[in-house]
């Protein structure tokens, strides 16, 4: 039981410090960490399950896809906007042609997952 609750926790804390550098990165979805940082918290660790579920930045989406497997429209709109700001300054700043094209598929990849998850009415 204790390695499994270890396990839990070190995926865990890995998918938060993820989730917080994709951010800033646009290769790192923050979203998808955090959900998993929630998951793995809840499994492992009630305190940090706790201060993730009431953090002011993450608790609106995490009570949403916790309770309706869905996300508001303005959440929604935002993650799609946020992602495809910082991808499109990566693409404008790197000089490689094959990275841009990655970087813009990953992109796409991206906006459509994140428009295919249901919205809240």
């Amino acid at each position: 039981m204790a390695l499994k609750r270890g396990f839990f926790l070190i995926i865990g804390l890995c998918s938060l410090i993820l989730g917080l550098i994709g951010i800033a990165l646009p290769l790192l979805p923050t979203v998808p960490f955090i959900l998993l940082s929630a998951f793995c918290f809840a499994r492992s660790n009630d305190r940090l399950h706790n201060w993730l579920v009431t953090h002011p930045w993450f608790s609106e989406g995490i009570h949403q896809w916790q309770s309706k497997r869905a996300l508001s429209k303005t959440l929604k709109r935002r993650a799609m906007l946020m992602s495809c700001l910082s991808f499109t300054i990566s693409i404008v700043i790197v000089p490689l042609m094959w990275v841009k094209i990655m970087l813009f598929t990953m992109m796409l990849i991206l906006v459509f997952f994140l428009w295919r998850i249901p919205e809240l009415e």
